[in-house]
């Protein structure tokens, strides 16, 4: 029995030093490991491919364009990552001479950007660029029985690198021509670089049998082309000013044709071993470990030339510690760890004890982590603040919306009788109420479709939505009800039925929300529609279902969403252009809006910098979508976010994708951290024991002296 006791002293003994529930080995916690969780599996980790936020956490910290944004200044600026600087465009006329760089925009024939490469840049080792003595490819040439025993990119024994040249970026750019690649950006591209619509037809008209690997070095591209070894250019048909934004994005980030020969060999795809599995880059990180149903990693570059923290940001920086590093080569992390999950409490919970080094905060956790004071603004609450975690809040360049189908017979149109009824729903929907219920408070109610951040967004009383709001004591009040229900009585429909029959209005939402948490919205959504007689028709589908209704043009009402691409009102606006019809064109304009005087003004604005004189036209172009208003304008949504007090550099940058080589950690704090939150509690386990030794100590005694007598 005493041996019993003195195991259970040694076990607990031993536990004071390090807690039980610990996921990590032991032997990292002095490591500079950064600790994250991700929910959705990465599908695409082809620079050319991908187009989703759940992978650009990876592939932003593995691949360099050629431009990226300052990590601290406000408003977002760009600037030289592989770069020597930023490119400035030449504006040429139609014979080829070089015009002023205030010209009108229609006297432009074409522009050239011409783009030099920092040359002491070189691609991560990869097995691609090994060679043997004699200066040829060691694994170019793979039959199946040298693949035999090769299950993944790890199991090749040889890795090699080289110089990134000016060629590899003219190589990833042809690539969005490639019959066989998917680039979402293709038919964007196409209408601005020389040629590439040219080279896409091309290439589409080859034997199948020639397009598993295509040597796209073999084939022109007028619009881009190698001027030396360190220097490109690019060609536009027209004016764009947005185009620099693109080249802060991994589709211009360069691509090493050895890559793409060494991933089309034969075999290479049945064992997953292709370029959406395992990337190819020159960032500050490369994928260590892809495992997206249980955990990603990444690992510091053994290549990466470095880079050094800024030396400025923006105001109030210095104050806020985020200038400690100013000057000190990145990254300050060696290892990069991203646990799947796909439930939000055990990743709150693995943050609260120290196994995540940030969180965001699900609905279910938001009251015990955040409290609002009486003047309305958010702060933590007193057991977060013990803990040292960090709130960071931060208006969002997103804008969540609810759309309405112009092609719709009811809905939809241009005639006065619609735009009432669209004007009136616009009042009748308060999304305040909802960002209280449903979003915590986390939104600000849109007052147009430009987010704020962006150039052309108005604040304050001076951007206001008149059709919908209105200054009571200097500030915006959504319109009453009674206004409302005045439009919906010009608009033909009084009480919420039609004037001439007397039928109720029945009107249907399509959202692929679904589930049992979206009852409570939908039940919300219904008495919305309700304060004016509407009857409002809930379609939940499937997100497959969802797309293909949008992309038909059969949905009447939806719900959607859309994220900045890159800091300019372009970005949004074109959500809006008649020739980015969903229906007819299969663009990114849901709503299948169609204006000639906005179109008109798009045009004009998209080609404009930034000036007075784009304020106007941008100004123009809000009242009108505000007048016709062919989307209720929803809310823009307020990140959250915390950070433990070991985590450092933590200013949200919404354009950046590459920020991680920006963060720094304390592990040794954070070990301490994590033991004292994680101690284990020991006196259930004793009274357990107390209780069966209560139970047992009479049976041993009644053993023992049965025992005695026995031998006496």
């Amino acid at each position: 029995m005493s041996g019993v006791f003195i195991g259970l002293f040694l076990l607990c003994s031993g536990c004071e030093q390090s807690e039980w529930n610990n996921p990590y080995p032991e032997q990292d916690a002095s490591k500079r490991i950064y600790y994250d969780s991700f929910r959705e599996r990465p599908k695409h980790l082809d620079p050319v491919s991908s187009y989703s936020a759940n992978e650009y956490i990876f592939l932003g910290q593995i691949y360099e364009p050629p431009l990226q944004y300052h990590f601290l200044k406000r408003p977002y600026e760009l600037v030289p990552l592989t770069a020597t600087e930023l490119p400035k465009p030449v504006y040429f006329d139609s014979e080829g001479q070089v015009l002023p760089e205030d010209v009108e925009a229609e006297k432009i024939d074409h522009v050239k950007y011409r783009i030099s490469i920092k040359s002491d840049i070189l691609f991560q080792p990869h097995p691609a660029f090994a060679k043997a003595a004699n200066d040829e490819y060691l694994y170019h040439d793979l039959s199946p029985d040298k693949l035999e025993n090769i299950h993944a990119l790890s199991d090749f024994d040889v890795v090699g690198t080289r110089e990134v040249l000016a060629e590899d970026y003219v190589y990833q750019i042809k690539r969005m021509a490639h019959p066989k690649i998917h680039s979402p950006i293709a038919g964007l591209m196409g209408k601005y670089i020389v040629g590439l619509n040219h080279l896409a037809k091309e290439l589409h008209e080859l034997d199948s049998s020639e397009k598993n690997y295509i040597n796209l070095n073999n084939y022109d591209l007028p619009g881009v082309r190698v001027i030396d070894k360190t220097t490109f250019e690019i060609t536009l048909k027209q004016k764009y000013p947005q185009f620099l934004y693109w080249l802060s994005m991994t589709f211009f980030a360069p691509m090493p044709w050895e890559a793409e020969y060494f991933y089309s060999q034969d075999g290479m795809e049945d064992k997953n071993i292709t370029l959406d599995w395992y990337p190819v880059g020159t960032g500050p990180f490369m994928l260590a470990e892809n495992n997206p149903n249980r955990r990603m990693v990444l690992e510091r570059n053994p290549n990466f030339r470095g880079e050094t923290y800024p030396e400025e940001g923006a105001e109030g920086d210095r104050a806020l510690g985020l200038l400690e590093d100013a000057g000190k080569k990145m990254p300050f992390i060696d290892i990069a760890i991203y646990s799947l999950e796909k439930e939000s409490i055990p990743s709150w919970n693995k943050f609260l004890q120290g196994y995540y080094d940030t969180s965001g905060i699900a609905s279910d956790s938001f009251d015990q982590a955040v409290q609002f004071n009486t003047g309305g603004d958010a702060e933590l609450t007193p057991e977060m603040q013990g803990k040292g975690i960090r709130l960071i809040t931060a208006v969002t360049t997103s804008t969540s919306y609810m759309g309405f189908n112009m092609a719709d017979d009811v809905i939809g149109g241009d005639n006065e009788r619609a735009r009432l009824l669209r004007r009136a729903i616009s009042i009748a929907v308060d999304y305040e109420e909802y960002i209280s219920i449903f979003a915590n408070g986390r939104g600000k109610p849109s007052q147009g479709p430009i987010p704020p951040g962006i150039f052309g967004a108005v604040e304050d009383k001076e951007g206001i939505n008149p059709y919908v709001y209105e200054l009571k004591e200097g500030r915006a009040v959504r319109r009453d009800i009674e206004q409302a229900k005045q439009l919906m009585v010009q608009a033909g429909y009084p009480n919420g039925r039609e004037q001439a029959t007397g039928k109720p209005l029945v009107l249907n939402l399509d959202t692929p929300a679904a589930g049992p948490g979206a009852k409570a919205t939908f039940d919300w959504m219904r008495k919305q529609f309700s304060k004016l007689g509407i009857n409002l028709v809930i379609r939940a589908t499937d997100y497959n279902r969802f797309q293909e209704k949008i992309r038909k043009g059969t949905a009447q009402i939806y719900q959607w969403g859309w994220n900045a691409d890159y800091p300019d009102p372009e970005n949004f606006f074109f959500l809006l252009y008649g020739p980015n019809g969903k229906v007819e064109y299969s663009g990114e304009n849901a709503s299948n809006y169609n204006n000639a005087e906005f179109d008109e003004l798009f045009n004009q604005m998209k080609s404009m910098n930034n000036s007075p004189e784009r304020l106007e036209v941008i100004n123009q172009m809000v009242e009108i979508v505000r007048k016709d208003a062919p989307w209720l304008w929803g809310f823009h949504p307020v990140g959250f976010s915390l950070h433990h007090g070991w985590y450092k550099n933590s200013k949200p940058n919404l354009m950046a994708n590459n920020t991680l080589k920006y963060k720094r950690v304390e592990p040794m704090r954070r070990a301490e951290k994590r033991s004292d939150w994680n101690q284990p509690t020991w006196w259930p386990i004793a009274l357990i024991i107390l209780i069966m030794v209560a139970i047992l100590l009479p049976a041993i005694i009644s053993y023992r002296r049965r025992e005695t007598e026995s031998i006496l």
